[in-house]
C-alpha cells in the first residue's frame, strides 16, 4: 500500500492530505487564528468544581475555561479544590461553546515511543501485530526506559534499532524534565509545552514505511522537516521533496476537486448509489440510498453490493472528514443474515486503517450500525464554514409561499386594526413578490383590504423578510 503526504504551509493556514494508492483518505487542516491545542499542556488553576456532573473548570488563560472530567483526573491531582493549580494536557480542541477537554494523565508524544511520566509500565502498540516484534520491542523499552516514568511504543518503531529508541526516549525525558522544572517557577495560568506544529507532526505521527513521499511546498517547513528527519531517522530523508512550482500543490497532485468535493452533504458511489451524510451538535448519521443502481440479478444482491461499496466509502468518510462522537449509520435493509455480517465484517475491515480509535457497536433492533470514533481535533466544518445568516443554520428558510401567506396575515391584521394607510407599499424578495403578483391575486388584495397596494422587487432583501411602507403619492 503506496502513502503520499501532500503538505501546504502558508503563515495563516497549513494542510495536509494523507493520499493511498491514489486515493486521498486523511486531511488536516489548522489555522493560525483559531489555534491547535491537543497535546499542550498547561499548568492551570481550578475555577469550579462540579460534583454533580464530576466536573472541574480549569483557568488556562484562554477565552473558555478547559473542563476536565474527574474520571480522567489522576491519584497525582489529587481530590479537586477551587484555587488548586493543577498540570492537565489537551485533548480535544473548543468546539462551539464548549471549552477545549482536558486530562491530568500526561503524554509527550515522540516519532517511535510516548512518554507518561505519570505512569511506570510499558506497552507496545496494538496495530504492530507480529509476536516476536512485539516480544523484541517490549524487551527494548523496558531495557531504554527511565526509572519513575511510563512509556509506550508506537507503530512506527516497528523494526527501529535500540539506538534509535534510546534517542527518542531519551529527547522525551529530557523535554518532561524541563517542563517539570518550568511548571515550579510558573505561576498558574501558564502554558508549559506547545504541541510541534503540522510540519513536524507529519514525521512524528504520519511518517511509516508505508509513505513513499512527503512533499511540502513551503522552504521552512521543508528544512526543519529534514533537520528532525537528519537527527531522528536520516533513511528517511530520501522521501521528502521540495515543492517549487507556481501551480497550487494540490491541484498539481490532482486532489483538489476531492477537497472541493469534502463537505458535501451527498457523496456519490460507483455504483450509482450515494451517501447523505448529516452531523449534529449529538450525532453524525449516515444514510445510504441505491440512487440510479438498480442491478442486473435479485434485489437482495443489488442492495448487498449498494451496502458493500457503501461501506469502503463511509469507512472513508469517517477518516477524511474526521468525524468523532457518536456515528449512525443506515443501511439499506437487508433480508439475509449472511449479507448483514459481511456489510460489517468488511466495515470493520476498511475502518483498521484509521488511526483514530474507533468501536462497531453493531446493528441496533431497528437494523441501524451503531459506530463510536474519538473526537480530537476541531472539526472541519467549524473551521471552514460559519453559520447561514439566512437559515441562522436550520438549513431550511422560510418558502416564498409561507412568506407571502405571512404579508396577507399581517396586513389582514393591521386593517382589522385600523393602523393601514390608504395607499401602501409592499417590498419583498423577488419570488414572494411573484407570488403576490399571479393574475387576479393583487387586485382581489386590495378590493379585500380597500387600500392601494404596490409591489417591490428587492432582491437584496432577506427571503423570509418584507417591509410594508406608507405610500405617500
Amino acid at each position: 500500500m503506496g502513502k503520499t503526504i501532500i503538505a501546504s504551509i502558508m503563515p495563516e493556514e497549513s494542510r495536509m492530505a494523507l493520499v493511498e494508492d491514489g486515493e486521498l483518505v486523511e486531511y488536516v487542516l489548522e489555522r493560525s487564528a483559531t489555534g491547535h491545542l491537543v497535546g499542550n499542556i498547561y499548568k492551570g488553576k481550578v475555577k469550579n468544581v462540579l460534583p454533580g456532573m464530576q466536573a472541574a473548570f480549569i483557568d488556562i488563560g484562554g477565552d473558555k475555561n478547559a473542563y476536565l472530567y474527574v474520571g480522567h483526573a489522576d491519584a497525582n491531582a489529587g481530590r479537586l479544590t477551587v484555587g488548586q493549580d493543577i498540570l492537565i494536557q489537551i485533548v480535544k480542541d473548543a468546539s462551539g461553546s464548549k471549552g477545549p477537554r482536558t486530562t491530568t494523565g500526561l503524554m509527550l508524544p515522540g516519532r517511535y515511543a510516548v512518554l507518561a511520566p505519570y505512569s511506570d509500565g510499558t506497552g507496545v502498540s496494538r496495530r504492530i501485530e507480529d509476536d516476536a516484534e512485539r516480544k523484541r520491542l517490549r524487551q527494548l523499552a523496558d531495557k531504554v526506559k527511565p526509572d519513575g516514568v511510563g512509556m509506550i511504543v508506537r507503530t512506527a518503531a516497528a523494526g527501529c534499532s535500540e539506538t534509535e529508541l534510546a534517542r527518542d526516549v531519551e529527547y522525551l525525558h529530557n523535554l518532561w524534565a524541563a517542563l517539570a522544572a518550568r511548571a515550579k517557577r510558573s505561576p498558574a495560568p501558564a502554558l508549559l509545552y506547545r504541541d510541534v506544529d503540522l510540519a513536524i507532526r507529519i514525521v512524528r505521527d504520519y511518517l511509516d514505511d508505508d509513505v513513499t513521499e512527503v512533499v511540502i511546498d513551503n522552504r521552512d517547513a521543508y528544512g526543519r522537516v529534514c533537520d528532525l528527519l537528519q537527527h531522528l531517522a536520516p533513511a528517511a530523508l530520501a522521501k521528502v521533496k521540495f515543492y517549487q512550482y507556481p501551480e497550487d500543490i494540490f491541484v498539481h497532485y490532482g486532489i483538489a476537486a476531492d477537497l472541493n468535493r469534502l463537505l458535501k452533504r451527498e457523496v456519490e458511489l460507483a455504483c450509482g448509489g450515494f451517501l447523505v451524510i448529516d452531523q449534529t451538535e449529538a450525532l453524525t448519521v449516515i444514510d445510504v440510498n441505491t440512487g440510479r443502481f438498480v442491478g442486473d440479478t435479485s434485489l437482495s444482491d443489488t442492495v448487498f453490493r449498494v451496502n458493500m461499496e457503501a461501506a469502503a466509502e463511509i469507512a472513508r468518510q469517517l477518516r477524511l472528514r474526521d468525524i468523532g462522537g457518536i456515528i449512525i449509520v443506515d443501511f439499506i435493509d437487508m433480508a439475509k443474515a449472511e449479507h448483514k455480517q459481511a456489510v460489517l465484517a468488511f466495515l470493520a475491515e476498511k475502518m483498521r486503517r484509521d488511526r483514530t480509535r474507533s468501536k462497531i457497536l453493531g446493528l441496533t433492533s431497528l437494523g441501524l450500525v451503531e459506530i463510536t470514533r474519538k473526537k480530537g481535533r476541531q472539526d472541519l466544518n467549524s473551521l471552514m464554514y460559519s453559520e447561514c445568516p439566512c437559515c441562522a443554520g436550520r438549513g431550511r428558510i422560510q418558502s416564498p409561499e409561507t412568506v407571502a401567506i405571512n404579508i396577507r396575515r399581517h396586513l389582514r391584521w393591521a386593517a382589522a386594526q385600523r393602523k393601514l394607510a390608504s395607499r401602501l407599499v409592499i417590498q419583498a424578495h423577488p419570488q414572494v413578490v411573484e407570488i403576490l403578483s399571479r393574475q387576479g391575486e393583487l387586485a382581489r388584495l386590495e378590493r379585500e383590504l380597500a387600500r392601494k397596494l404596490t409591489l417591490e422587487s428587492a432582491p437584496a432583501m432577506h427571503p423570509e423578510c418584507y417591509s410594508i411602507l406608507y405610500d405617500k403619492e
